[in-house]
């Protein structure tokens, strides 16, 4: 029996299980995500915000993408940090759980794409356990590892900075979640050609 159907079964909410349903099908497309947060302990950080843009064919679509600022004031006042981005930050605010309500809704089968993807996996697990539900189904590639496949490196990490340079990524203004996501999207195309994989 397939996992899917299992958790299909048990007591979780009702987003949860649409998301899981999804899973009888492979997607052909990819998200490219990222994701920004107050720093990288999943256990004690919290996420801030998402910025996703979905990869088709080889082709990045605009018009396919999710940009989300979440509330996370306790966190900030309990920390003594600044709530000044929250604030003035134009896009919709999200409570921690619609947020990931909305991303699950947003990412549904998708391959997700990233930088360092799988701490932003980790962070989003620990917020679904608040929520009582599983974890993350999704399939997951890592632009930095498939920078060290292509060039056999195994003792060096690399920056999304660094590889924006490397790979002549055009420097945008890079404010917010989104535009990371946009230029991550750029490197993966440019990996994914070079390593010959569909």
């Amino acid at each position: 029996m397939f996992d899917w159907i299992k958790n299909i079964n048990k007591e979780y909410p009702e987003f949860w299980k649409e998301y899981l349903m999804k899973f009888k099908d492979k997607s052909e497309r990819y998200v490219v995500l990222n994701t920004e947060t107050t720093g990288l302990n999943p256990k004690n950080d919290v996420i801030l915000s998402f910025g996703a843009i979905g990869v088709v064919s080889d082709v990045i679509k605009v018009n396919d993408t999710l940009n989300l600022v979440i509330l996370q004031y306790k966190y900030l006042h309990d920390n003594g940090l600044s709530n000044e981005f929250l604030i003035e930050s134009k896009q919709p605010k999200f409570t921690e759980h619609n947020a990931i309500e909305e991303l699950l809704k947003y990412i549904g089968n998708a391959t997700l794409v990233g930088h360092r993807i799988h701490f932003d996996i980790e962070m989003i697990n620990e917020a679904l356990e608040k929520m009582e539900c599983g974890k993350l189904k999704n399939e997951a590639l890592d632009i930095e590892i498939m920078h060290q496949k292509l060039y056999d490196i195994t003792n060096k990490s690399f920056s999304l900075d660094e590889l924006i340079k490397a790979y002549k990524i055009p420097q945008s203004d890079r404010n917010s979640s989104l535009d990371d996501a946009y230029s991550i999207a750029l490197l993966f195309l440019k990996l994914k050609s070079k390593l010959g994989f569909k």
